[in-house]
């Protein structure tokens, strides 16, 4: 199983798998809309692989299948200030 991977136009680390290049008939309108004119990050074997860096192998797997695409959002920001004050006692 391969997938193409595209990055956001509008969102920073968003990015969209899917099955076959150029074909986003899977992807709801309202996903298109605010994911961007997308921009060919890779084509990736999926088969053989045990994991990926930023994302659910078997989710990826899953969500192609059965929806035809896949999001991965962004980890979310960490809170540096508040790891500091925890790691101080002061919270």
């Amino acid at each position: 199983m391969f997938c193409v991977i595209y990055r956001s136009a509008k969102r920073d680390q968003t990015y969209l798998y899917v099955e076959k290049r150029d074909d986003f008939s899977r992807v709801p309108e309202e996903l298109m809309k605010g994911f961007g004119t997308p921009q060919l990050a890779m084509l990736l074997p999926l088969d053989g692989r045990k994991q990926l860096v930023n994302a659910d192998l078997e989710k990826v797997k899953t969500a192609l299948k059965d929806q035809g695409y896949y999001l991965q959002l962004p980890p979310p920001p960490e809170n540096l200030l508040k790891q500091h004050l925890e790691g101080e006692g002061k919270n």
